[in-house]
């Protein structure tokens, strides 16, 4: 009698301990998981708002370069093929993509007539300007991972010594109980420091390697400009050559 009467006393604490977990919503849950983490709670929130922005916009930007890119090289490239450069040049100065910025150093160079090795410096200048603007702002986010982490611990750490500092004078049957309840509490900052950190490492490690393949593409491009080029000087020369070639004079025949 005794076990069915505890047995159904757990079964209706349950059951209403189901029904308040239902009732209350998602949002409550968070609202009351940012109080009780105290201000770190919101410092964190803020670092982490700071990367999501620069990861949304990086994203975009490396986007919209590498569609640009592909869209001006199959532009270009047939004029390159034909060994028209007066044409790709001119495609080039129209672009705002970052690879006509790097081509236009190229054919500028080859229209005056330079040197293999100069216009491979020249494209490699035009590389060095373009890179900067690629990879502008994304080691922040591996910044704001470090900090959001750090900035979990430290609450944690501050939470710790205001809980043993209140229990300090706190009736000793109380003790445990309280201090329980605000090392849980102290805990929050380090599980929400993690939990920003982790999302904006990933951030950080596509942003990378996004902007790696698009630096990969450009120089791909420069070899491929640089073969075409010579491919174009060989038939100029070949074909200069046949123009130039001396014609071998008849010796007349003795009757």
């Amino acid at each position: 009698m005794m076990y069915q009467t505890l047995q159904a006393a757990a079964n209706e604490v349950a059951d209403i301990t189901a029904t308040a977990i239902i009732e209350e919503s998602s949002w409550e849950v968070i609202v009351r998981f940012m109080q009780e983490g105290g201000t770190f709670m919101y410092i964190i929130l803020m670092v982490f708002i700071f990367g999501l922005a620069i990861t949304i916009e990086r994203m975009i930007f490396l986007t919209s370069v590498k569609h640009k890119n592909k869209r001006v090289w199959n532009e270009i490239l047939p004029f390159l093929t034909s060994g028209d450069f007066a044409r790709a040049q001119q495609v080039t100065q129209e672009s705002n993509a970052e690879i006509g910025r790097i081509l236009a150093y190229g054919i500028d160079q080859s229209s005056h007539g330079k040197r293999h090795d100069d216009v491979e410096l020249a494209m490699e200048e035009g590389l060095m300007e373009v890179m900067p603007k690629l990879e502008k702002r994304t080691p922040y986010l591996a910044t704001f991972a470090n900090i959001a982490t750090l900035l979990g611990l430290l609450g944690t750490i501050m939470g710790l010594i205001s809980a043993f500092t209140a229990v300090a004078n706190v009736d000793p049957s109380e003790k445990a109980n309280l201090l329980s309840a605000s090392i849980s509490v102290a805990m929050n900052t380090t599980a929400f420091g993690l939990m920003a950190a982790i999302p904006l490492l990933l951030s950080f490690s596509y942003l990378q390697t996004k902007t790696t393949e698009i630096v990969d593409s450009l120089e791909m491009v420069s070899v491929k400009f640089i073969n075409l080029l010579r491919k174009h000087q060989i038939k100029v020369a070949k074909r200069q050559a046949k123009q130039t070639k001396p014609s071998i004079p008849r010796t007349p025949q003795s009757s």
